[in-house]
């Protein structure tokens, strides 16, 4: 460590002005309560990335500022994606009503939708209670309509099952998003940079930023940081002209570009673009556009509730016949059977 734990600067911490200048909610005795509602198989990676900074930050200041509770549909443990479970929960009816509650999930999230949860959400909601989601939690608060009006963070790899089932709601690639009443994030180490934003915006930024080099953490992220690696860093890849061919191809899987549409979008010939390919790649423009949306296709199979005809669309295909045979080709099992085998 390299900080003390008695710093009369952090002491002098104002709860009242916590209160005023937090969107979060604070209980009556000024100290604010994060509830966690955790769904099986969600990132135990997202809920201590949340409760770790506000423990530091409880320890600088020399005072609570924050309080944080587990809780489940039943009061039982529940276990994470990595097969442990915290030991202490709280059945989410039999607690007082939660002033900001985060619904923390990550895999088959629509597995877990339930209709007494989304009608105790809708409850809080009507209470005035603050909503948020890490990960792919938000498919829970989008079940319950809670979502309508409100940008949505979550995992980028969640967020082409996620537009196609909510078309309607506002999806952003942002590490996190904060409105009125809803704060969505994208999870994974996403949270600790909201959680540090959620720190400055309580007028302590002093704080934050010692929270933050407890954890050896060399910035906070802003909320407009990429979520993935760009895909020079990714591919280890550099040729402009090749990179721009790649993003308009990862941009357009639903409704495929020709190769000599983008050919002409990137200035190069159709033969220079073969070459560029086959150079870095060790493939064909065409083979890679169709390893894509093959890859988005199986994608969509074991994440979303789309019918096959609906997902063969989405992945640029027009006839579903020729998408199964594609797909079996490429994978060696039928889309059907890849979605039994999810």
């Amino acid at each position: 460590m390299t900080t003390s734990d008695n710093q009369p600067a952090l002491r002098e911490t104002s709860l009242k002005r916590l209160q005023a200048n937090s969107v979060l909610r604070s209980d009556e005795n000024g100290i604010i309560t994060l509830s966690f509602l955790l769904l099986p198989e969600y990132a135990m990676i997202s809920l201590l990335s949340a409760i770790e900074p506000l423990r530091v930050a409880n320890r600088l200041a020399g005072k609570t500022l924050y309080r944080w509770q587990c809780l489940s549909e039943n009061g039982q443990p529940v276990f994470a994606s990595n097969d442990m479970a915290l030991q202490h929960h709280h059945a989410m009816i039999e607690v007082e009503t939660p002033r900001n509650l985060f619904v923390v999930s990550s895999f088959n999230p629509q597995k877990h939708i339930n209709q007494p949860t989304i009608n105790w959400l809708r409850q809080l909601n009507r209470q005035g209670c603050l909503l948020g989601s890490f990960d792919t939690g938000c498919y829970l608060l989008a079940a319950a309509d809670l979502l309508d009006d409100h940008p949505v963070a979550l995992h980028w790899e969640a967020i082409p099952a996620f537009e196609e089932t909510y078309p309607r709601l506002k999806v952003s690639p942002d590490l996190f998003k904060i409105s009125a009443n809803r704060i969505t994030c994208a999870g994974g180490t996403a949270v600790l940079d909201l959680i540090f934003e959620l720190l400055q915006q309580n007028d302590n930024s002093s704080l934050a930023s010692s929270v933050c080099d407890q954890f050896i953490k060399g910035a906070i992220r802003q909320k407009s940081d990429k979520q993935r690696l760009n895909l020079a860093h990714s591919l280890n890849i550099y040729n402009p002209r090749l990179l721009s061919v790649l993003a308009l191809m990862e941009s357009q899987i639903d409704n495929p570009i020709s190769l000599n549409q983008l050919a002409k979008m990137s200035f190069v010939s159709l033969r220079q673009l073969e070459r560029l390919f086959h150079q870095f790649l060790d493939c064909s423009p065409s083979h890679y556009y169709l390893k894509l949306r093959l890859h988005r296709a199986r994608q969509l199979l074991c994440e979303s509730s789309l019918s096959t005809p609906e997902i063969a669309a989405a992945s640029g295909f027009n006839s579903t016949s020729h998408f199964g045979r594609v797909y079996r080709k490429h994978f060696g099992i039928t889309p059907g059977v890849q979605r039994r085998v999810k």
